[in-house]
């Protein structure tokens, strides 16, 4: 007698199950289109207002004051590396020479002559600077007050109400006037940076000569790094007298500055700058070491326990792993920087570990820590997805290879690992988008600081602090007002962020796609 079948409202239970399993992934592919056009009605009306802001930046002169704030920032830069090489030189003397203070004053005192002789020549320059920026903030000001009282009016006459209107007298600017004093300017700016020049020149040749080889060598590159620098000042009289307030601003300079500047500056008093390029490295710098720490413990440990471990070593190892994956990433970002940002930086300081050239280091929230912390995460993705992938090589070439006379080791890094290659590739990309998309642990650990690492640091990079993606949404989102130009710019960091999402998890895809076509062909 055949069985009967269960039937609910005259479907079979296996359709159920099939509808079931379908209405979940349309849900899934809904909820994943819904969130894609949320970001995209929140972030679209981005790059016309940054335009827009681009666009007053010109008009009211910001950018050719810009170009001599350029100029002092890069003044102040070799002003603090002189402060270094007069530290190095302080403590040569107090530490290894034993002297007192008051020694050391007197040892000192032709070079902070000379030093203090290079901070006061930029004073002039920026005396010139802080008025032209000034004139053109509140031109700015003026611009932005005028266009909200047009909007204003624009809305009044809108709803009817044109008496009321008709009260508002939004100011008329002409910027061909208000900026004449800019170009007007030009003249005092080649009087002032001949004078800051030879100014320059005297400090100089005033320096004396280091007291150590290390310190000479720095005072050396100091003097080249000064000289070209001086070099740079007709260019920058250049840009001066070829800048023009009403120049164009092309529509597509928009993206190119949001995805090449280098500066992610809000809330400023002066001009807001939205340059996704400082977040963007510090995401991949931590998630690649984060990936590059995770990937040999990860995929090496798969590998022991699926084919080395005994059953007791595997009913230890791989729930422990597996739990890391249940421990909160703000209780990890606390250990981070309680103890681990610690403990790196008391090692640093260490008198065994000082012929390290970029210890010791200041930063205990840094680059280093939180790739630590995110490998950490990592770990238990990467080792379930690469276990599973092992698994899945035929037990037919692993029988095989033994036949063949090949030892353990030799068929694991020779037939296991190479057949289970795509597989182990889409878990370490998988991994990467686990690590790339993280905010609490970042947030915590990874310094908070806008700005691109200095690479010229060799692998004290690792040590500088940052910022990413995630951590500036998190940071920034609960403080901004809705619709105005910095919310959009944060959706449109979510944009970004979700399309490398999307393309490392289709790149896994791929990859799986194509370990289970040669499985098959196998």
């Amino acid at each position: 007698m055949p069985k009967k079948r269960f039937r609910l409202f005259g479907v079979e239970r296996q359709t159920w199950i099939r509808l079931f399993f379908q209405s979940n992934s349309t849900l899934a592919i809904a909820v994943l289109f819904l969130i894609m056009l949320f970001l995209l009605k929140e972030g679209v009306g981005f790059f016309p207002q940054h335009l827009e802001n681009l666009k007053i930046y010109r008009l009211a002169g910001l950018e050719f004051v810009a170009n001599i704030n350029e100029q002092i920032d890069a003044h102040t830069a070799l002003k603090r590396l002189l402060a270094e090489i007069r530290l190095e030189q302080f403590r040569h003397l107090t530490e290894v020479e034993k002297k007192s203070a008051g020694q050391v004053q007197t040892e000192l005192a032709e070079f902070d002559a000379a030093a203090s002789q290079f901070k006061k020549s930029v004073y002039p320059l920026r005396a010139l600077a802080s008025k032209l920026g000034d004139a053109a903030s509140q031109l700015k000001d003026r611009h932005v007050i005028a266009a909200h009282q047009k909007e204003h009016v624009r809305a009044l006459i809108a709803a009817g109400e044109r008496e009321k209107a008709a009260e508002i007298h939004p100011e008329t600017i002409s910027f061909e006037r208000e900026t004449a004093i800019f170009n007007e300017a030009i003249p005092h700016y080649k009087e002032v940076t001949a004078s800051f020049k030879k100014e320059l020149l005297i400090a100089l040749r005033a320096l004396p000569e280091g007291l150590t080889e290390h310190s000479r060598q720095s005072l050396k590159h100091f003097h080249s790094l000064t000289l070209n620098y001086v070099e740079t000042f007709p260019a920058t009289a250049h840009r001066l007298e070829v800048w023009r307030y009403d120049a164009k601003v092309p529509a597509l300079r928009a993206v190119s500055a949001f995805l090449f500047g280098r500066e992610w500056v809000t809330n400023s008093y002066w001009q807001d700058f939205y340059g996704v390029l400082p977040l963007l490295t510090g995401s991949f710098l931590i998630a690649s070491l984060a990936i590059a720490i995770s990937v040999p413990f990860g995929i090496g440990a798969a590998v022991f326990v699926n084919q080395i471990a005994s059953r007791r070593e595997r009913e230890i190892i791989k729930p422990a792993i597996e739990f890391i994956q249940a421990i909160p990433s703000v209780v990890l970002g606390f250990f981070g920087i309680v103890v681990l940002g610690e403990t790196i930086r008391a090692l640093s300081q260490s008198e065994y570990l000082s012929w390290i050239p970029f210890f010791p280091i200041q930063e205990r929230l840094n680059i280093f820590t939180a790739g630590l912390l995110l490998a950490l995460l990592a770990v238990p993705t990467i080792f379930t997805l690469a276990e599973d992938a092992i698994n899945n090589v035929p037990t037919s070439f692993i029988q095989a290879s033994y036949a063949l006379g090949a030892t353990r080791m030799q068929t694991i890094l020779r037939v296991i690992v190479p057949t289970a290659l795509s597989g182990i590739i889409a878990a370490v990309l998988l991994g990467f988008g686990r690590v790339i998309g993280e905010t609490m642990v970042v947030l915590l650990v990874a310094g908070n600081r806008i700005a691109i690492p200095d690479f010229t640091a060799g692998l004290g990079v690792l040590f500088q602090p940052a910022h990413t993606m995630t951590g500036i949404i998190a940071q920034e989102m609960g403080e901004v007002v809705p619709g105005s130009l910095h919310y959009r710019a944060l959706f449109i960091v979510g944009i970004f962020l979700f399309l490398i999402s999307l393309a490392l998890n289709y790149a896994a895809r791929s990859a799986t796609k194509k370990f289970a076509l040669s499985q098959g062909h196998l």
